[in-house]
């Protein structure tokens, strides 16, 4: 990591991190256009891209085996870009219609962001979502108590995770550097890529995170032995991905932020 002397700006994804629990939109509505297009997916198979650019998301899910096979099946010949962009469209189409109902910030932000600010970080965001879905979720999070410094969606780097594009266009606008005073926190894999790729630190969140699979109400419902062990297996896939912290909950934040700001100054004191 480049030398600092603290964390200055944190860069949030959007649904599954901040806002929309268990990231259920863009899972819903991926099942939805999927299943119309005659595919049957799983949730894990649909929710294992999550993070991406939609696009890209959609040649993920056409690309593995299953999506592959039962395209093949349906329409007896390989899938084309054509297609890739006609079930774009239904996608963007069916998810501007809902996408903000499911803007409700997810437990522990509001109080979080607020303390963050309160120590005078900055706050970022980057999404898969094009700005145009943005312009509806951005008000609905923000009546809710929610809002960023800065959003950045994939159609204004012209690259989405897990380039480090977007990050980078957060701290430009934001004036924060190196990357090592920047903290990338999300509910997917792609997230931590993004953060590695990026050169900044990599927090991972269970609660609430695609990664972990589960909505508020089968979170609330689940054996605890049984989420205890879903959690380490979210847990394990962050940190094969690169992740310098895994948190519980968006509460845990202030408290991963310190421990990376004495991580920092232990590095700077040995130099």
């Amino acid at each position: 990591m480049d030398q600092t002397t603290a964390i200055g700006l944190v860069v949030f994804d959007w649904a599954g991190t901040t806002v929309d629990y268990g990231s259920s939109a863009p899972s819903e509505v991926f099942s939805r256009v999927f299943t119309n297009a005659g595919l049957h997916l799983t949730r894990e198979e649909i929710n294992r891209p999550m993070g991406m650019e939609k696009k890209a998301h959609i040649r993920e899910l056409l690309a593995s085996e299953s999506g592959n096979r039962q395209w093949l099946e349906v329409y007896g010949a390989p899938w084309t870009e054509a297609d890739v962009e006609r079930l774009y469209q239904e996608f963007e189409d069916t998810l501007r219609q809902v996408v903000a109902e499911y803007s409700t910030p997810i437990p522990g932000v509001v109080e979080t962001v607020a303390r963050l600010r309160e120590q005078g970080l900055r706050i970022g965001s980057t999404t898969g979502y094009t700005s145009q879905m943005m312009e509806q979720v951005i008000p609905r999070a923000k009546s809710l108590g929610y809002e960023a410094d800065c959003v950045v969606t994939p159609d204004i780097t012209g690259a989405g995770r897990p380039t480090p594009f977007m990050l980078y266009e957060c701290m430009r606008r934001l004036n924060v550097y190196p990357p090592a005073a920047v903290v990338k926190v999300g509910d997917t894999v792609v997230d931590i890529l993004e953060g590695r790729n990026a050169g900044a630190w990599s927090v991972g969140i269970l609660t609430g995170s695609n990664l972990l699979g589960l909505t508020q109400a089968e979170y609330q419902a689940a054996d605890p032995d049984e989420l205890k062990a879903r959690k380490q297996k979210a847990a394990d896939r962050y940190r094969e991905a690169g992740a310098d912290m895994v948190i519980d909950t968006i509460l845990d934040l202030p408290a991963a932020i310190d421990e990376l700001n004495r991580r920092m100054a232990r590095k700077e004191a040995e130099l």
